[in-house]
């Protein structure tokens, strides 16, 4: 239901010299589309266990295996000295990957299908995420992303 309702972005950013097609669509809630009660309901239990207030609803819409994030930390916290940032997966799994910042093994979990995960403490500092393009066959994937408000 959400990505019927939502009115999805297709964005652009400088990378290096040029500008480049942002590889997935985005959106946020309420802005692009009705916040479902299910999502509501998850945000105030985010905000009830973390203490933080996670009210701050960003989507990202993953069409195929060419749809992608590169490996980063959240612009904002990755200034910041802790963080909570969490992350409902629906749809296909996706390799997630987590990297070190100074190096050292990575991490990667296959989310999808409900999956929920916390990114807190000093993450967004000290490690980058990402989800890498596959040239396996994959169906489409729906982020949903709960962030404080001060990471605007």
């Amino acid at each position: 239901r959400i990505v019927a309702d939502t009115r999805w972005q297709a964005g652009q950013r400088p990378m290096y010299d040029r500008i480049v097609d942002v590889p997935r669509l985005t959106a946020s809630l309420p802005k692009h589309g009705p916040m479902p009660s299910v999502v509501r309901r998850i945000s105030d239990l985010l905000t009830e266990r973390f203490d933080e207030p996670c009210r701050r609803i960003g989507l990202a819409w993953y069409r195929d295996g060419s749809d992608s994030v590169a490996p980063h930390g959240d612009q904002v916290a990755r200034n910041m000295h802790t963080t909570v940032m969490a992350t409902v997966s629906c749809g296909a799994r996706r390799r997630f990957l987590l990297s070190p910042v100074d190096g050292g093994p990575s991490v990667s979990f296959d989310l999808g299908q409900g999956d929920l995960l916390v990114m807190g403490g000093t993450i967004q500092r000290t490690w980058r995420h990402g989800i890498p393009k596959t040239t396996k066959p994959v169906g489409p994937r729906l982020c949903i992303m709960f962030r404080p408000p001060w990471l605007a």
